[in-house]
């Protein structure tokens, strides 16, 4: 009988442990928009809103400090988006509007590679943001890292989202 009892304790907390392991949350950039364009002359800068969804898998909620993505177009930094202090409920999703800031003077630079883009109307934007923060397990505060790289087809016309492939990495870090 205490053969049964150990096995079933034992089968209780490898699924315990394996549903609590650290996970990398998930993000998908919804849309954007454009809200803005700002002469910065002789070219036009653009504020816009990014609107991205954001999965936590952990069974553990997370609050994170505020920082900055960083947007790229054929290998140069194009703008800025300001992600905004915050936290997320355990295993939830929840919807960020970020605001972004495009340089016309950056994107001048690569004339002729925008006007072809329009033309076909598909453009590509790579961006990169570290996330750093805590999760509360118990009474213990865990700090973690998230490294999310961003790789978004847009059309350029309508700022629609193609296709997108986002990569995330998750440093805990255990003190």
């Amino acid at each position: 009988m205490s053969w049964i009892f150990i096995g079933a304790a034992t089968a209780a907390a490898v699924v315990a442990a394996l549903a609590a392991r650290p996970r990398d949350p998930e993000f998908a950039i919804i849309s954007m928009e454009f809200t803005s364009f700002k002469l910065n002359f002789p070219v036009l800068d653009a504020e816009l809103i990014l609107t991205i969804k954001v999965t936590n898998p952990n069974v553990t909620s997370i609050s994170y400090s505020s920082t900055e993505m960083s947007i790229f177009y054929d290998g140069d930094q194009l703008g800025t988006a300001t992600v905004e202090a915050g936290s997320q409920p355990p295993r939830s999703s929840q919807v960020l509007r970020v605001p972004a800031r495009l340089s016309g003077v950056q994107l001048a630079h690569h004339g002729k590679e925008f006007v072809a883009n329009i033309l076909k109307r598909e453009m590509v934007l790579d961006a990169t943001v570290d996330i750093q923060g805590f999760a509360k397990v118990m009474w213990w505060d865990h700090k973690f890292r998230v490294h999310v790289d961003s790789h978004v087809t847009v059309d350029p016309v309508f700022l629609d989202v193609i296709d997108q492939e986002n990569k995330s990495a998750l440093d805990l870090f255990v003190s």
